[in-house]
């Protein structure tokens, strides 16, 4: 395949993809705007929630990679008619194990938020709005099993006009619910979490209309003898699972040791890391698209191929990140007025905003072949190489180099730099090696 047109493959499909990703962090991105109207305190709980949230629903987000992976194997070995059984095994799972999940950590939702911080204002907004962000894991656990069968045929765009009306509602009924208007409660902070879990709630009836209409030929829903798709399914989700809640948990225990802190460093961490996530998307996103792209390819037995996916989507994010990371260098005063009331607050979080944006764009090569690596079905050395750095590197030396030696949030920023640059050397070398392109899916 010619270069040219490489590039313009990774870009049809990771387009949409971050299209929808953007628009999740966009809406992140709004609440904690609207809740950083109502003060510090509200922005930090919602912080607190909003992480403890993470940390819930990251024991299932390996269902979308593992469903996306098992479907565009499955479509790459001309196996069509089987192609949307991983979807059914993942809802089944969604069912079974999401939602008894979510009852238990809302029943202990409080001393969980207290894990994260002692101000008994945090705990307790954020407590509620944990709350109603874990009543939807149900339905995060089946969306995520419809994006994986649009991104595994290549059709993100499809999930990507669910999740715009999934938004939509979510901004309309956050605002409502936040701030009392269109007849309903004003519930402060606690209103965008009911309104988050509602919105997906609507989401998981739009998509599943459409599943029902496009993949009914390809087994969607229809029972069939034998579980072997289930135990593949599990072996590929497992593991990303394992490792999205490592992740999770690391955030949670960062946002910890920011507390040591105090309650301000928590409410500039909390806007930085939501900006943070926004500025990863594009890596994020053409990562999955690499994970279809590289397991279709293995599915076709052209190790060749899968590998320079790998290398050309690293290119192809690097150079958007790079361009999004340009307002946050070179107006980070004007993006940050848009969270943090506080002249103090602002001129603190100015040069760790410019850090933020040099430490992802450096971060690049780790996000996006963590997601191929995904697709090829090498999920151990992805929870490996995430959990070790960041358990066994990062948090220790953040913790020491934070609150025990004083260096505060400039010396975590810094630590995070280095984290992030030496994960991506060790994922490019394991990359390089290709032991991955003998696993079977």
């Amino acid at each position: 395949m010619p270069v040219y047109q490489r590039y313009k493959t990774i870009l049809l499909l990771g387009l949409p993809i971050i299209g929808g990703m953007l628009s999740q962090s966009v809406l992140n991105l709004i609440d904690a705007a609207m809740v950083g109207s109502l003060g510090d305190t509200a922005l930090a709980g919602v912080g607190a929630g909003s992480y403890a949230n993470f940390v819930a629903v990251s024991l299932i987000l390996g269902l979308s990679s593992g469903v996306q992976a098992m479907v565009a194997r499955r479509r790459g070995q001309g196996r069509l008619a089987e192609m949307a059984r991983p979807v059914n095994w993942g809802l089944l799972v969604s069912v079974l194990f999401a939602l008894p999940l979510s009852l238990i950590f809302i029943h202990f939702s409080t001393p969980i938020i207290a894990l994260i911080s002692s101000d008994t204002a945090v705990i307790e907004i954020g407590s509620d709005y944990f709350d109603y962000r874990t009543m939807a894991m149900l339905a995060v656990g089946m969306n995520l099993s419809f994006r994986g069968w649009w991104n595994g045929i290549k059709q993100p765009g499809s999930y990507l006009a669910t999740l715009i009306f999934i938004h939509l509602v979510n901004v309309a009924l956050s605002y409502a619910l936040i701030f009392g208007h269109l007849g309903l409660p004003a519930m402060g902070a606690a209103g965008a979490g009911l309104g988050t879990a509602i919105a997906l709630y609507l989401g998981v009836i739009v998509n599943g209309i459409l599943m029902w209409r496009r993949a009914r030929q390809y087994g969607f829903l229809r029972y069939r003898k034998g579980t072997p798709s289930l135990g593949s399914l599990l072996r590929l989700s497992v593991p990303h699972s394992l490792q999205q809640f490592f992740f999770a948990a690391g955030i949670c225990t960062l946002f910890w040791i920011i507390g040591q802190l105090g309650t301000e460093d928590q409410a500039i961490a909390h806007v930085l890391i939501n900006l943070a996530l926004f500025l990863i998307l594009p890596g994020v996103g053409f990562g999955i698209a690499s994970t279809s792209l590289v397991s279709h390819s293995l599915g076709e037995q052209n190790t060749e191929q899968a590998c320079q996916w790998g290398w050309d989507t690293i290119k192809t994010a690097l150079s958007i990140i790079t361009l999004l990371s340009l307002p946050l260098w070179l107006l980070p005063e004007t993006v940050l007025g848009l969270f943090i009331q506080s002249e103090p607050l602002l001129e603190r979080a100015i040069p760790l905003l410019q850090i933020t944006a040099l430490a992802i764009c450096l971060d690049t090569a780790a996000i996006v072949l963590a997601q191929a690596m995904l697709g090829a079905g090498a999920n151990r050395p992805v929870l490996y190489i995430s959990t070790f750095g960041q358990w066994l590197f990062y948090l220790p030396l953040a913790w020491l180099v934070g609150p025990y030696l004083g260096f505060g949030l400039l010396g975590i920023w810094l630590v995070q730099l280095l984290h992030r640059t030496l994960s991506s050397l060790a994922f490019a070398y394991v990359w390089s090696r290709r032991q991955w392109t003998d696993i079977t899916v």
